[in-house]
């Protein structure tokens, strides 16, 4: 029974507030941290300091803060495990928003602090000072408001629960995905000199599920050979979308049924990957009469076709909550088990998968024979290299590379992992998600984009003078504008002949920017290769430090090399 005549608890100063919050977020497991200057923020901005010259957190400084969010997006993917972002107030939030809403799609635990002022000064017109709390709305699977004064440890925990999906006994009970806490502060926001030393914390056991596939739950088994396999018969395809694992893979394989894997996927090898699957569901499709689906499909208009139609029966394998459907919005069959998964798709008909591999093979021979004799070097030219020459992690920007890949990228072969911000598949922040996953467990990374990517997020370029620096090849390929809109219908004659001029300056965003000075003024080293044998050498060198390879092409030509790409491999059909 509380007595009432105890005495309220004393108020902390911003300085001992801002130490307990960095404490809890260091015992929930953040070992990395993303600060963005601001003079609201200090408190943490000190705390910090402390905690990571004790070594507890590593600390990364961004001036720009959706730079900021985008590395803290990366180093969550990169190190499979909460990262934080801190800002001061005002607009500085709302910098953060296209990184919350990808981590949201995409299930990433993505931990936003951000400075406020007290509740005395909101609303009276004070100095930078907007609503914060509930700034993220929908986005956030927790947003919670600390008043100044009070003790945050308590809610820090409860939001890095969130963060990670609740788990209860192993098992999330909601997708993980991004949250807000918004601390508010008063002066003095600069310590007294005292100190108040972050104390060394056993990080809590929180495991840190990320990406939008779920892992197996408790009572599952990630070894489809472990249950009984149903008996032959089936014209089933498994379908590999982003963040599906290395499960897909194996449960393909094990029923002899052709596997789709998109690049980001992490199931695109085995004896059952079709590398140019989607140009084969045009004369292999209609005999497909059933569908399992792992990860999240989002690249290819025949597989969207082909998940919609009414005579092809289908299942999503979920084991456990997803972040990018809303229930009830979908209408193919969920399940959560292999045994029950199994019996669905059933074993590959006699001559099922071997009928794709050789079709596959005769697409793959005929498309690298066409490419063999392009005068210049192509996306598709640029896809293959990479995907060939990486050995370590590899990050695809969204548009035309990661769709170049999706097309050519060899089954016998695959990087360590392969990452690509596909929750809302937008360019922006990728140069800073793909320093953040270099930078997570410094293994060497290679990132594939396209230009406008690149200079979407060139400020994610800029680490300030002793910031920790990635091993980090950025690879763009530059054809001067934005080529994907060229194989849409925007590209069309029909559309061109009519608004040829509004589609290029509207669609195609054309520009002359000199890729070269950016590389010196940012201080990156800088290399254009013209020639397959340069783009072999330069591929081919370790990653070390930071570096950008420059690889022109047309835009002009790219509908036409699709065209003929889709001829040569109709031919094989007849």
């Amino acid at each position: 029974m509380t007595d009432p005549a105890a005495s309220p608890p004393v108020p902390l100063d911003s300085a001992a507030s801002a130490a307990r919050a960095v404490q809890a977020l260091v015992a929930g497991g953040v070992t990395d941290v993303v600060v963005a200057p601001g003079s609201r923020s200090a408190p943490l901005a000190y705390a910090l300091a402390e905690a990571g010259a004790a070594g507890l957190v590593r600390l990364h400084v961004r001036i720009d803060e959706r730079s900021a969010a985008f590395t803290a997006l990366g180093l969550a993917l990169g190190g499979q495990r909460p990262a934080a972002v801190v800002t001061t107030s005002g607009t500085a939030v709302g910098e953060l928003l296209p990184a919350v809403m990808e981590a949201n799609h995409a299930a990433v635990p993505l931990v936003v602090v951000s400075a406020d002022r007290p509740g005395e000064l909101r609303g009276t017109g004070a100095n930078q000072t907007t609503v914060q709390p509930g700034l993220f709305g929908v986005h956030v699977r927790a947003g919670l408001d600390v008043p100044a004064g009070e003790d945050p440890s308590v809610l820090v925990r409860e939001a890095l629960a969130a963060a990670t999906g609740g788990p209860a006994h192993g098992v999330p009970t909601q997708p993980p995905g991004p949250v807000h806490l918004n601390l508010a502060y008063r002066d003095p926001l600069v310590p007294d000199g005292a100190g108040r030393p972050v104390e060394p914390a056993v990080p809590e056991d929180r495991p840190a599920v990320i990406g939008d596939a779920p892992p197996a739950s408790a009572s599952d088994t990630s070894d489809p050979s472990a249950a009984s396999t149903p008996a032959a018969g089936s014209t089933t395809v498994v379908v590999a979308g982003h963040g599906a694992g290395e499960l897909a893979a194996v449960f393909a394989a094990h029923l002899d049924l052709p596997l789709l894997a998109e690049p980001s996927s992490n199931a695109r090898f085995g004896s059952s990957a079709i590398a140019p699957y989607r140009l084969l569901l045009e004369h292999l499709g209609p005999a497909i009469t059933r569908v399992v689906t792992f990860g999240r499909p989002t690249l290819s208009r025949p597989v969207t076709a082909l998940l919609a139609r009414p005579d092809v029966e289908h299942a999503l394998y979920l084991p456990a909550p997803v972040s990018w459907f809303e229930e009830g919005r979908r209408t193919e069959r969920i399940i959560d088990n292999l045994p029950e998964l199994l019996e669905f798709a059933g074993r590959g008909d006699d001559g099922w998968l071997r009928s794709w591999r050789e079709a596959g093979a005769t697409a793959e021979a005929g498309i690298q024979s066409l490419l063999a004799d392009e005068p210049r070097i192509t996306g598709l030219h640029l896809a293959d290299a990479v995907w060939e020459h990486t050995d370590g992690n590899l990050v695809l920007g969204s548009s035309n590379p990661i769709r170049d890949m999706d097309l050519v990228a060899a089954t016998d072969w695959h990087p360590l992992e392969v990452f690509a911000n596909r929750g809302l598949a937008g360019i922006d922040g990728t140069v800073s998600t793909a320093t953040g996953v270099a930078l997570a467990a410094g293994i060497p990374t290679r990132v594939l984009m396209g230009d406008l990517t690149f200079l979407h997020d060139v400020g994610g370029l800029l680490l300030g003078d002793g910031e920790p620096q990635p091993d980090l090849h950025i690879v763009v390929l530059n054809d001067g504008g934005g080529g994907i809109f060229g194989l849409l219908e925007h590209g069309a004659e029909s559309t061109t002949a009519r608004y040829g001029a509004a589609v290029e300056r509207l669609f195609g965003t054309p520009h002359t920017v000199d890729l070269a000075a950016i590389a010196a003024a940012y201080g990156l080293r800088y290399e254009r290769a013209t020639t397959l044998d340069e783009l072999d050498t330069a591929m081919e060198q370790p990653i070390r430090g930071r570096s950008i390879l420059e690889v022109r092409t047309e835009r002009a030509t790219l509908r036409d090399l699709h065209a003929r790409i889709r001829h040569v491999v109709a031919d094989g059909f007849l």
